[in-house]
């Protein structure tokens, strides 16, 4: 199979969707997906630019925590709980590979395959937990 590599702005529709799912709004989703799309070159690649977005939600985050004043180690767990649902995300939305993720989160190719395990199954849990709500 061949993968036909996309251009950043062919990725936006994915970004935007990624976006959306990690924020939960609208104004939170436009305001990563600008964010992104500041800081990606026209000719940047697919990983490149998820790179960029990872990092763009990750100074989000960070941004949020030291207005909540929390401490590193609490930072250190909302970004891993991240990675888990982005990692989720990249692959259900994105379509990409086991080893894609693992270049774009940075982590290797075996936790990110648990990672998708127990995301998706944490995914499952939090729509039945809301639906019986």
């Amino acid at each position: 199979m061949i993968k036909v590599k996309r251009t950043p702005m062919e990725l936006m529709d994915d970004i935007y969707t990624l976006a959306y799912w990690l924020t939960g709004s609208e104004s939170g989703a436009t305001e990563l997906v600008n964010r992104t799309y500041l800081n990606v070159e026209f000719d940047s690649s697919e990983n490149e630019v998820f790179k960029t977005f990872r990092e763009c939600y990750f100074d989000t985050i960070g941004e949020e925590c030291l207005l909540n004043t929390a401490d590193s180690a609490e930072k250190s767990l909302v970004q891993r709980n991240a990675d888990i649902k982005l990692s989720v995300l990249l692959s259900e939305i994105s379509g990409m590979t086991h080893r894609s993720i693992s270049k774009i989160i940075g982590k290797p190719l075996n936790t990110v395959r648990l990672w998708l395990s127990s995301g998706r199954k944490s995914f499952v849990n939090a729509l039945y937990y809301s639906a019986v709500d």
